[in-house]
């Protein structure tokens, strides 16, 4: 019996970047109306499993990432696992508001005067 968490079942895992490519191609399909209401509803349904996936790769991804902090006497590496919470922006703090840098004004053309 079919997991309806997995309409689709694969045989293999999709890569990154193939998952993430078949989630724009149904993006731009229901986006343009591309699809009749079933089919779209499908896609949709798939969109969400690709989004899943992706998601759970990404999570894998940070786990495996360490940051470099120095290297010990003898020149091997020290590293720690690597916080993605400290990335993440504190939403109570205010962001600051980038102001557009203008540029001077050009001195006007004296005007002319015959006398």
């Amino acid at each position: 019996m079919p997991d309806p968490e997995q309409p689709y079942p694969q045989e293999s895992p999709q890569t990154f970047e193939n998952s993430l490519g078949e989630l724009q191609r149904i993006v731009s399909q229901l986006e343009h109306g591309q699809l009749g209401l079933e089919d779209s509803m499908q896609q949709f349904e798939r969109g969400i499993q690709l989004i899943r996936a992706c998601s759970k790769q990404l999570e894998s991804a940070e786990q495996r990432i360490e940051v470099l902090t120095g290297t010990r006497a003898d020149g091997s590496p020290v590293t720690q696992p690597f916080d993605a919470a400290a990335t993440v922006e504190d939403a109570s703090k205010p962001k600051k508001k980038r102001t557009k840098q203008r540029k001077p004004k050009e001195p006007e053309p004296e005007s002319e005067t015959l006398f």
